[in-house]
């Protein structure tokens, strides 16, 4: 499970990428240089909402709480968890895959962060994970129980190799 095979990557995403923070961490901005290093056509929206979809093939999240992040968009927890509910409800109605990649490690874990990782991990059909954010097999779990490719990757840096793998 260190990487995508190419029986795993059968189902290619497609561009162009919406990339969108759950919980507002500034992990999306690094998500982005991530897609520039990859070659991927991407537009990022920190607060996408369902407007932002259209022409887009793929929706990235970017799940990792920040009361910061939080705070300087002016919004809740509630109202950011029911924005991200709504944006995979509309990706879905619009057959956008979702794609969840955790970046953040341990960081982004624990209490405040994991119903983000939860409800961004189970709508995907495909995560990238740092290893250092699964130690205790959080991802591993949602990913088998429900039957979700996952690739984890020792660094950050190695996203970028699992990108061009299945875009």
């Amino acid at each position: 499970m260190s990487s995508f095979t190419s029986a795993q990557s059968d189902k290619k995403f497609d561009q162009p990428v919406l990339i969108t923070s759950a919980g507002q961490s500034a992990d999306v901005t690094l998500a982005g240089m991530l897609f520039k290093k990859a070659g991927i056509n991407y537009k990022i929206e920190a607060l996408a909402k369902e407007n932002n979809l259209d022409g887009i093939k793929t929706l990235v999240i970017i799940p990792g709480y920040s009361s910061k992040g939080l705070g300087a968009a002016g919004i809740s927890r509630d109202q950011e968890k029911a924005r991200i509910n709504a944006l995979i409800l509309a990706a879905k109605k619009k057959n956008i895959n979702i794609l969840m990649i955790h970046i953040g490690g341990t960081a982004r874990r624990g209490q405040q962060s994991d119903d983000f990782n939860e409800l961004s991990a189970e709508s995907s059909i495909a995560m990238i994970v740092v290893k250092q954010g699964d130690e205790d097999k959080f991802f591993t779990k949602i990913a088998g129980n429900k039957k979700i490719k996952i690739s984890l990757v020792d660094k950050m840096a190695e996203v970028s190799n699992e990108l061009k793998k299945i875009f």
